[in-house]
């Protein structure tokens, strides 16, 4: 059989179809993700300008940061929404220095005096919180209680 010049050029664009389908950005190293969002109240008022950080038990944690009305959604790594599946430890805390900072003019989160905005330790460094993410949509809302 004698190949034609046009079946070079077949041949050469099949090979290089191929051989590109590798080349568009390989998330197989990414776990498969739920998308997570809630509400975080403090005594039933909404918390705004804090961390809220999903744990899995192995892997990279996913952070969201609540707005205004205490909303958060949960972000995997740089522009990806969501969170690990599976068994998440739950961390809420108050945004550091360098966060408020970054805020400016109308979208800054106003903050209250250190003592009222202290959030328990049961809620962050010694956390009681936990979630099991699922597949697709999940909604977790936290309403924290202050010592008294």
């Amino acid at each position: 059989m004698k190949l034609k010049p046009h079946d070079f050029l077949m041949i050469t664009l099949l090979s290089l179809s191929f051989s590109l389908t590798g080349c568009g950005g390989d998330t197989s190293d990414q776990p498969e993700l739920g998308q997570v969002k809630g509400t975080v109240t403090m005594d039933g008022s909404p918390l705004a300008g804090v961390s809220v950080t999903f744990s899995p038990d192995s892997g990279r944690p996913a952070t969201g940061k609540t707005d205004i009305a205490g909303n958060y959604e949960l972000i995997y790594i740089r522009n990806t929404p969501g969170c690990k599946l599976g068994h998440n430890k739950v961390m809420i805390s108050n945004s550091t220095e360098e966060d408020e900072m970054e805020q400016e003019g109308d979208d800054a989160v106003q903050t209250a005096p250190s003592d009222e905005k202290a959030i328990p330790a049961k809620y962050n460094d010694k956390t009681t919180l936990e979630a099991d993410v699922q597949p697709g949509e999940n909604t977790f809302n936290f309403d924290l209680k202050k010592k008294k």
